[in-house]
């Protein structure tokens, strides 16, 4: 998996690779993909993470594929959740240790 010096979250993505090039508000994307203000708002502040749902319209709008974005939230969340709880996976003994 490839690491950064931080988790990158999907909202940050959308924002400054998608939004800000385009001159894109986050209001005005919403009401392209058919969705509340706040949602796509809470994106890219940051605050929540793709649904299924909003990763298929982005892929739909954007021309990319859900897949795309459910990865991208996929591997902030394992990395997020990774560096919360790495004391606790180290004491776990591998299996092929173990034996």
């Amino acid at each position: 998996m490839l690491k950064f010096a931080r988790p990158i979250h999907p909202g940050e993505f959308l924002r400054e690779e998608y939004l800000v090039p385009l001159g894109m508000s986050a209001g005005a994307l919403a009401r392209k993909l058919n969705l509340p203000r706040t949602r796509i708002e809470r994106i890219v502040k940051e605050e929540v993470g793709l649904t299924p749902d909003t990763a298929l319209r982005l892929a739909r709008f954007f021309n990319t594929t859900p897949e795309f974005w459910m990865n991208f939230q996929k591997a902030y969340e394992l990395e997020t959740e990774a560096r919360k709880i790495g004391g606790e996976l180290e004491k776990i003994v591998p299996l092929h240790a173990a034996a």
